[in-house]
C-alpha cells in the first residue's frame, strides 16, 4: 500500500475513534498490524468493521501478538487490541461460571477466581500475557489438556463482531444450554478469520487441594512413551509429558528422555495414587511450591526462538513413533496424541521446506496432521503453516469464510488454504 493510501486509511480511522485509541505498533505488534487501535467497547469495534468492509481495509484482532507475530505472512492494515476490554462481566461462584471480556488475560482472570478457590484450567504458555480472545482464537491449551480439556470443552458462550458490524451471540451463560448454532466451536481455533471475539462465558473448576509431580529419565524415547501410556491406564493423571533431551536438560536431565506425570486431589487421594507412581524406576517426586514451579517451566517452554516449531496430532499410541520419525526435539503430551516439535540451526528455505515435508509425511503416516507454529522471518514466505485438508473439507471452509466474512477483511491469509 502506498503512503498516500496508508494516510487515507489512518485518517478514516481517526474520524471514528478518539486519538487515544490509535497508536503505532509496539514490538511484536508490528508483525501483526501497521496501525494499532484499542477500542473501548463493542460499538467502537462495530463502527471500525463497517468502515473496513466499505474500504476493504484488512484487520486482525490481537492480544500480545505472540501468535499472529509468528504466522501472519505480512501485517494487516489494522491490529485491533482489546486491552481496554478487560472486565469480568459476571461471575457466579456457586454456579462455577464466569463471563469475561476478551481483552482480559488468563492470568488476571485466574487471580480473581482463585479468591473463591476456583480457576479456568487452561494453561497456554505465559498466561499472564495471554488474552482470552487470543486463547480462543488460537485454541491454545497446555499440559492440563489431559484432565481439563481444551478451550472448546470449557467455553459455554461467545459474543463477537462479525460481518456488517453486527454483534453475534452463540451459546449462553449457563452450562446447560443447547440453544442456537454451536458458534463456540466455529470461532475457537479460527484465528480471527471469521470475526472479532469480544466476550466469552466459561465453566470453571475448583483448584485441587494438593499437587504432586513425578519425573523419571529414560535412555530411549520408546521406553518413556511406553511407561507414560501404562501410567495413563493406571491413574487419573492431571498431565503427562515426555521431553526429548534438549528440553529435558533444562530440567536437570541432559541426554535423557524425561517423563513428567502429575496427580492432584485430597491428601488420601494423593497417597493412594503416589503408590502407583513409585513404580517408576529412578523417579523423583516434588510437592507444593517446588512441584508448581516445575510445572510452570514445563507449561512455559518456548519454541519460537527455533528456526521452525510445529505441532502434530496423532493417536496417542502412534505419538512416540511419530516424533522419532520426525527426528526433532519435542515436548509431547503423551496421552493426548499431541506434541510440539522444533528444529534449530539456520536452514535455508529449501532445507526448511524439506524438513517440514518430512515432518508432515511422518504425521500422515501416523494418520495425523501437523501445522507450523513458528518460523524464522526469512523462512515464512516459503512455508505453508497449515496442512492441506481434503478437497471437500477445504470447500466447506471456503463457504464458511465467505458467509462470515464476504468482504475478506478479517485476518485474511492466516488460516488453512490461505483463508
Amino acid at each position: 500500500m502506498s503512503d498516500a493510501n496508508f494516510d487515507k486509511v489512518e485518517n478514516a480511522i481517526r474520524r471514528l475513534l478518539d486519538a487515544d485509541r490509535i497508536r503505532e505498533p509496539r514490538g511484536r505488534e508490528a508483525l501483526a498490524g501497521r496501525i494499532i487501535i484499542a477500542p473501548h467497547d463493542s460499538d467502537e469495534i462495530a463502527a471500525v468493521v463497517r468502515r473496513c468492509e466499505a474500504d476493504r481495509i484488512t484487520l486482525a484482532s490481537l492480544g500480545a501478538a505472540r501468535t499472529l507475530g509468528e504466522i501472519r505472512p505480512a501485517p494487516a492494515m489494522l491490529g485491533v487490541s482489546l486491552a481496554r476490554m478487560n472486565r469480568i462481566v459476571s461471575y457466579e461462584p456457586d454456579d462455577m461460571t464466569v463471563i469475561v471480556e476478551a481483552g482480559m488475560t488468563l492470568g488476571a482472570l485466574n487471580a480473581r477466581l482463585g479468591e473463591e478457590g476456583q480457576r479456568l484450567p487452561l494453561d497456554p504458555p505465559n498466561p499472564g500475557a495471554t488474552s482470552l480472545g487470543a486463547l480462543l482464537g488460537a485454541a491454545q491449551a497446555g499440559p492440563l489438556r489431559l484432565s481439563e480439556g481444551t478451550p472448546r470443552d470449557l467455553l459455554i458462550g461467545v459474543r463477537f463482531i462479525g460481518h456488517g458490524g453486527h454483534l453475534v451471540h452463540g451459546g449462553g451463560r449457563v452450562v446447560k444450554n443447547v440453544a442456537g448454532y454451536d458458534l463456540m466451536k466455529v470461532m475457537t481455533g479460527s484465528f480471527g478469520t471469521l470475526g472479532i471475539i469480544t466476550e466469552a462465558a466459561f465453566k470453571l473448576r475448583p483448584i485441587p487441594e494438593g499437587y504432586t509431580l513425578g519425573t523419571a529419565p529414560f535412555a530411549r524415547a520408546r521406553d518413556a512413551f511406553d511407561a507414560a501410556l501404562r501410567l495413563h491406564d493406571a491413574l487419573p493423571l492431571v498431565h503427562l509429558e515426555v521431553l526429548s533431551p534438549a528440553p529435558a536438560a533444562s530440567f536437570g536431565h541432559p541426554g535423557a528422555f524425561l517423563l513428567l506425570a502429575a496427580i492432584a486431589g485430597s491428601a488420601p487421594e494423593l497417597d493412594y495414587q503416589r503408590g502407583h507412581l513409585n513404580g517408576l524406576a529412578g523417579a523423583t517426586f516434588a510437592d507444593g511450591g517446588r512441584a508448581t514451579g516445575t510445572y510452570e517451566r514445563l507449561r512455559d517452554l518456548e519454541f519460537a526462538p527455533a528456526a521452525m516449531a510445529a505441532q502434530l496430532a496423532t493417536a496417542p499410541a502412534e505419538l512416540g513413533r511419530c516424533v522419532e520419525a520426525c527426528g526433532a526435539e519435542f515436548r509431547a503430551h503423551a496421552a493426548c496424541g499431541i506434541a510440539q516439535i522444533f528444529a534449530g540451526g539456520e536452514p535455508d528455505p529449501i532445507e526448511a521446506r524439506e524438513t517440514l515435508a518430512r515432518w508432515r509425511i511422518a504425521a500422515r503416516a501416523a494418520h495425523g496432521h501437523l501445522r507450523l507454529l513458528a518460523a524464522a522471518p526469512a523462512l515464512r514466505p516459503h512455508l505453508d503453516f497449515f496442512d492441506q485438508p481434503a478437497a471437500g473439507a477445504l470447500k466447506l471452509m471456503r463457504r464458511l469464510k465467505a458467509a462470515f466474512d464476504p468482504a475478506g477483511i478479517f485476518n485474511p491469509g492466516c488460516f488453512v488454504g490461505g483463508l
